[in-house]
């Protein structure tokens, strides 16, 4: 339980600590397509800052919920695969990317990879069922 309870916190301390002053939307917008390869996902899922914070923040809600209603478990589950899928896709900084800063970088990772893992709909907004169901491109 303290171990999901770690992991759980730094995963929602890296989401919240990723607000920062958001970069251009076109700068945001090539990051997003140069880690479509690295995080699977919809090539045409190219969100903007404000966007992929946005997307972060609802899976953040979304955990937070989970373990306050018992379901540390699954919640677990979600972070770990979350992790796993931003660490495969963050190895070397494109080229793209290099022009924002850390915490946009980070974000936007975070909700290619939250893409990647097929937890969007067609808006490509969070979708809790989806991650839930545990559907997977």
């Amino acid at each position: 339980m303290r171990h999901t309870t770690a992991l759980l916190a730094t995963v929602l301390l890296l989401a919240g600590g990723a607000v920062g002053c958001s970069s251009g939307d076109d700068t945001a917008k090539d990051c997003a397509t140069a880690l479509t390869e690295r995080t699977g996902g919809n090539s045409g899922d190219k969100p903007t800052v404000s966007e992929a914070q946005e997307r972060v923040d609802a899976l953040d809600d979304t955990l937070a919920g989970m373990v306050r209603s018992g379901y540390e478990g699954p919640a677990k589950d979600a972070a770990d695969a979350l992790e796993e899928k931003t660490k495969e896709g963050g190895k070397n900084r494109p080229e793209a990317c290099e022009p924002l800063s850390d915490d946009d970088y980070t974000v936007l990772l975070m909700a290619k990879a939250i893409d990647g893992l097929g937890w969007t709909d067609e808006d490509g907004k969070f979708d809790k069922l989806k991650m839930v169901e545990g559907e997977q491109p």
